[in-house]
């Protein structure tokens, strides 16, 4: 009974925090709804057996892309001085907040250790001792291999590009030449001079 309780509570959260994030005005306060729908949808991975994809979704997903998302906010064109006016008045929600996930993660600690859920008509997933780490593990590493070394490929790529594509070149910056760099030996970085009494030095 508690893991159907749990499961509606994950969903309708996730529902309406992915709600919020679209009709948020303040992209900070959309960032943390985001933040709030990834970790209901990893209560609801977490409440069908796949603990693996649960934690990667909050590990990747809430540790990293939600943070880039914070960074791209933070490169916007936003009065961020009319939003720190009232910080004080958001503690109660920030609050709030905090005290919904806390009794999320503890709901779904309970429903993970009572079971899987049980639905009329479909048959319960079979159990095997190994756990779903190592079978996920097994799959990506020989039946899935060339698939998964394409999908880093892709990544890749799309990271390179992204980099190309932001570099700009100033005129106010002096360009580093490595080849130059290599190229350079010691006896043309440093000269031995011997000027004469009341000489300077020629550069």
């Amino acid at each position: 009974m508690i893991e159907i309780f749990v499961f509606y509570l994950f969903a309708t959260l996730v529902i309406a925090s992915g709600v919020m994030t679209i009709v948020s005005r303040n992209p900070v306060h959309s960032v943390l709804w985001l933040i709030l729908a990834f970790f209901n949808a990893a209560g609801l991975f977490l409440l069908i057996g796949a603990e693996f994809l649960a934690f990667l979704l909050v590990i990747v997903y809430v540790g990293a892309v939600a943070v880039l998302f914070l960074f791209v906010v933070m490169m916007l064109d936003v009065d961020f001085a009319e939003l720190r006016a009232g910080f004080a008045r958001y503690w109660p929600f920030g609050f709030g907040l905090a005290l919904v996930i806390l009794a999320e993660i503890f709901f779904g600690a309970i429903a993970w250790n009572a079971g899987a859920i049980e639905l009329a008509g479909v048959p319960a997933p079979a159990t095997t001792p190994r756990s779903n780490i190592v079978a996920l593990g097994e799959l990506l590493y020989t039946r899935y291999l060339f698939i998964f070394e394409a999908a880093g490929l892709v990544l890749l790529v799309a990271m390179v590009g992204a980099i190309v594509l932001t570099r700009r070149k100033r005129s106010d910056v002096r360009p580093q030449s490595v080849s130059a760099q290599v190229r350079r030996r010691p006896r043309d970085a440093v000269v031995n001079m011997n000027p004469g009494i009341g000489q300077g030095v020629e550069l």
